[in-house]
């Protein structure tokens, strides 16, 4: 209004009282500048503290689902959600918010002046509302899909990149580094076509926008101009302070435009986050009862059926019925695929039997509060994948927090200080992604020594030695003989010959128990599966 002010005290006014407008304007700027400066940073302040507690939520989240959920979701899809998906809301939140609430601001403070100025000419000014409002509905809402879509997208592409450096190794084995190049390429091709058509889109709502709020401009002149004509309360003066206020309108809606597009971007992204958020965790699944850590000994499997969830027409396990006596060493031995492996899964609770129950001291396991169910037990698995960080940090994990001494005894008792001390840097040694920088052997001995550090009741051997030689096979054998004496063992064994001082061995073929006794015992049973796997066996060691 003071620009208005200005424009018609021109001839009437003194220098003096010019003067004193245009300082007052500049005040005005000076003040919208500091505004303008602390609305940048405390909206800094916030996204960056917002975005932070939302990652933490997510991940924390993502880590409590259960195993299903993993077995339906590739790790770089989940990945790119907790970074690019993310990442989109930083945009909107630093910058995309405050414009718009400014906006906002000057478009209501605007109407509220233009009304004061001339109802009239304010009436016929915001006839074109409701046209904008339709647009808005109709643009946003296909926006936001194409943003959910496109994000979508970068998740796939996302994973290409995740499984192909995984997998490093195989691809230029095979020498498939332009056949997955050419499958990079696809999806980020695919990503750039449903961008496009999002910046379509986007440019048509802005364009429409901008044609309706300019072509309204036109429109207030020429009725403005009727009205000055026509003597109808409105002097030169106060309709060009009507147009320049409008046209200050007109930009800040056309303006937001853009930034609601952009919000729906921001909004297609939230509702992937929003999916995983939506998972329930797994402690809220499982915890029937909390109690107490206890000793663990006992286990039973009372006909216990199992099928994957990915896989429910397909039997894993059925009936399965063993016990597993408090210090005892029982192995599960059998064909490939059998489901030996799926019992340990079970086991730590990874999955939940279909019927029948898994008894722990006489008590199902369901009633065990997990967190302290899996503090008792430990696995050595057959591909130990290592943390990227130390020797002494991966040794640790078994036992966060525990005492140099702790961890030094546990890799002694694991046969490791055997090839640690010949690091220079000893337990500091940086082992590399999923421990490359180890050998198979190296790294099953550290896999050990975590476990021995742990210290469990109820010890899972997954395999832990098929895939070693000689040399390496026979130290990380004496560790585990160590590792199982005098607590409960399972022992999923490939090579029979490692399990011969078992106390007990049961035989799973097809998901059932098909035999059960100690070495000399099956050896005995003539036409036996343990007895012709153990022949095959000596067959191909001859």
């Amino acid at each position: 209004m003071l620009m208005g002010d200005l424009l018609d005290s021109a001839n009437s006014r003194a220098m003096e009282d010019i003067n004193k407008i245009g300082m007052i304007l500049i005040g005005i700027f000076i003040v919208n500048a500091v505004f303008s400066y602390f609305r940048i940073y405390l909206f800094a302040v916030v996204t960056q503290k917002t975005l932070a507690l939302l990652r933490q939520t997510t991940y924390n989240h993502l880590i409590k689902l259960p195993m299903a959920f993993f077995s339906d979701h590739r790790v770089g899809e989940l990945n790119s959600r907790i970074s690019s998906d993310i990442a989109l809301l930083q945009e909107t939140f630093t910058t995309t918010i405050a414009q718009f609430i400014r906006q906002t601001i000057i478009i209501v403070g605007g109407i509220t002046i233009l009304t004061i100025i001339s109802p009239q000419l304010t009436v016929f000014m915001l006839a074109i509302v409701p046209v904008i409002a339709v647009v808005a509905r109709v643009f946003g809402s296909y926006i936001r899909k194409l943003s959910k879509e496109s994000q979508t997208k970068v998740a796939e592409s996302n994973t290409i990149v995740e499984e192909t450096l995984q997998a490093i190794t195989n691809v230029k084995a095979f020498a498939n580094e332009a056949f997955e190049s050419l499958r990079y390429k696809r999806k980020t091709d695919e990503v750039i076509d449903v961008s496009l058509k999002g910046a379509k889109w986007r440019g048509l709502f802005v364009s429409s926008i901008f044609l309706a709020m300019f072509g309204s401009i036109v429109g207030v002149i020429w009725y403005g101009v009727y009205l000055v004509s026509q003597g109808e309360g409105m002097s030169t003066g106060d309709l060009f302070k009507f147009v320049l206020y409008t046209v200050f309108i007109a930009g800040s809606i056309s303006g937001m435009a853009d930034f609601y597009s952009q919000i729906q971007k921001a909004i297609g992204a939230t509702e992937n986050l929003l999916d995983i958020l939506d998972e329930v965790p797994e402690l809220i699944i499982i915890n029937k009862e909390v109690r107490p850590q206890c000793d663990l000994g006992e286990v039973r499997f009372k006909d216990v059926s199992f099928s994957y969830p990915g896989r429910k027409d397909v039997d894993v396990l059925v009936q399965i019925n063993f016990i597993v006596k408090r210090g005892e060493q029982v192995a599960l031995v059998g064909p490939s695929g059998a489901g030996k492996s799926t019992i340990g899964a079970l086991m730590f609770r990874f999955y939940d039997p279909i019927s029948g129950q898994i008894l722990i001291d006489n008590k199902p396991i369901e009633d065990y509060d997990l967190n302290s169910l899996r503090n008792r037990m430990a696995i050595v698995p057959q591909e130990v994948i290592l943390f990227g960080g130390t020797i002494r940090e991966n040794i640790e994990y078994g036992k966060p927090g525990a005492s140099e001494g702790e961890v030094t005894n546990a890799a002694q008792k694991a046969n490791a200080m055997e090839f640690i001390d010949r690091f220079p840097e000893g337990l500091n040694t940086v082992v590399g992604d999923r421990g490359i920088q180890l050998s198979g052997g190296q790294r099953q001995r550290i896999a050990i020594a975590r476990a021995i550090l742990k210290d469990p009741d109820i010890l899972i051997l997954d395999e832990a030695t098929s895939s070693l030689d000689a040399e390496s096979e026979s130290l990380v054998q004496s560790a585990l003989e160590l590792l199982m004496k005098n607590r409960t063992s399972i022992i999923i064994a490939h090579r029979l010959s490692t399990i011969r001082k078992a106390d007990k061995i049961i035989v799973i073929d097809k998901g059932k128990v098909m035999e059960t006794g100690n070495h000399d015992e099956l050896i005995a049973m003539e036409n036996g599966i343990y007895r012709n796997l153990n022949a095959l066996q000596i067959d191909v060691l001859a």
